[in-house]
């Protein structure tokens, strides 16, 4: 197996190319370590996209050099030995710098290991004499408040100039400071056992758990507790984030109905909908409809439904086409296509993959999108759009501009989700500096009777 850090700087560089996500990079990488490094390995990926710039200003003053001018193999082996150094006290620090040596050395850029074990050595020399920008002042120029948020707490000034500005710095600084922690995990029963049964089947096997804490039949568990749930046990588990669960729950899916999940792979929203529309044997049943469009998507979120004995008819379709349904379904969900920049602290890598170069063209697509789902709603139903971003752009916004052109929909009520999720036009909105949530979006257009 090769050393972990080799395989962590090997990540990093396919990240910043551009060549894949960082959790698709990481499920490439993993068997290419021990099974007992694979945590490392996620640990120390995960954390130096957490904190980049602050590694980088690090790095700089150590070096007295510009980040900029190093080889992207250098970067990479200089932010994880100083991620070691400055976050994680399992390693000694003589031994994290030479395995960083010895990681250069193996990434053929031997003329630079002088360099990064110079570099390293100077933050352990030096220690808390690098400083990063100090907390502003209360009523400090704005610069003062992006450099702090930026470089210390280590998120991308078009982002955090867009937060302060529409949230204040205060709850800006919650945010990037909740986005630089390690989540928890949630998790419900695929077969829909009771939450306290699932609670008590955990503690059995000395797992902490504790009811989540806005949806009513999930758990949730500790950070890095979930490789320790017995096999058999962990088969009958779905992990998924709450705020996205929240989505599901808000769509308000009922026995009887006929609901439509457009985009739905890898099924957990599915999931929650069924759970929803789950009746007694008497009542009339209902009908759910999953699509998705690439084929893997779609034999993922057969795998899902198939593990979950959900009886849900799974159809290959493009969202971006009209769709092969006439007006039938009561609910229609869509959870389209986004930044992603309300899932920061899950998948950090996101914050330095995205631009506000990328916003007009995100919210071009999922208006589209909205135009083709709405033709499948039926008179007096109800079209939940979603996304799991925190901007505007992509979420008020886009509903909007589907109100003003489509006269046959109008602003519906919320969902069955707790009311302090609810914003004052009845959207769901999750917030991190608000709930301790990834920041998620939902809101409920009601096709008008007879249009």
């Amino acid at each position: 197996m090769t050393d972990v850090r080799i395989v962590a700087a090997k990540v990093l560089l396919a990240v910043d190319a551009r060549e894949a996500t960082l959790a698709t990079a990481l499920d490439r990488a993993r068997a290419d370590v021990s099974p007992a490094d694979r945590g490392l390995l996620v640990e120390l990926t995960t954390g130096v996209m957490r904190w980049r710039n602050a590694l980088d200003a690090v790095v700089a003053s150590a070096s007295r050099r510009s980040t900029k001018t190093l080889e992207p193999e250098v970067l990479a082996v200089l932010r994880l030995g100083t991620y070691q150094l400055r976050h994680l006290d399992r390693v000694p620090d003589h031994a994290s710098i030479d395995s960083s040596v010895r990681a250069i050395r193996v990434l053929r850029r031997t003329s630079a290991a002088s360099l990064v074990n110079a570099t390293l050595r100077a933050i352990v020399r030096r220690g808390p004499a690098i400083s990063l920008p100090a907390r502003p002042a209360e009523h400090a120029h704005i610069d003062a408040q992006v450099n702090y948020l930026t470089v210390t707490l280590s998120h991308p000034a078009w982002l955090v100039r867009r937060w302060i500005a529409r949230l204040g710095f205060d709850a800006t600084e919650a945010w990037c400071r909740f986005n630089n922690t390690a989540p928890d995990v949630t998790i419900r029963s695929v077969s829909g056992a009771p939450r306290d049964a699932t609670i008590a089947a955990l503690h059995a096997s000395r797992i902490v758990a504790e009811p989540s804490r806005y949806v009513d039949d999930a758990v949730r568990l500790s950070p890095g507790v979930l490789g320790r749930v017995p096999p058999a046990l962990r088969a009958g588990l779905w992990v998924q984030d709450e705020a996205a669960q929240l989505v599901a729950r808000y769509a308000g899916a009922r026995p009887a109905e006929r609901v439509l999940d457009l985009c739905a792979s890898p099924g957990g929203k599915t999931l929650v909908m069924a759970a929803d529309m789950r009746t007694n044997a008497d009542a009339a049943a209902g009908a759910l409809v999953a699509c998705d469009h690439r084929p893997g998507r779609v034999a993922l979120l057969a795998s899902t439904l198939r593990q979950a004995h959900v009886p849900a008819a799974i159809v290959r379709v493009d969202a971006r086409l009209p769709l092969p349904f006439g007006p039938v379904f009561d609910c229609v969900l869509l959870d389209a296509p986004c930044s992603g920049l309300g899932t920061v602290r899950r998948e950090p890598d996101l914050k330095w993959s995205r631009s506000v170069d990328d916003l007009p063209a995100l919210a071009t697509a999922q208006l589209h999108m909205l135009r083709v789902a709405a033709d499948a709603v039926a008179p007096g139903g109800r079209l939940v759009y979603a996304t799991c971003s925190s901007e505007p752009d992509e979420n008020d916004d886009v509903v909007d501009a589907f109100l003003t052109e489509d006269r046959r929909f109008e602003a519906g009520p919320a969902g069955p989700v707790p009311g302090e999720l609810i914003d004052a036009r009845g959207r769901l909105v999750t917030r991190p500096d608000r709930h301790g949530l990834e920041a998620f979006y939902a809101a409920v257009l009601v096709r008008r009777r007879g249009a």
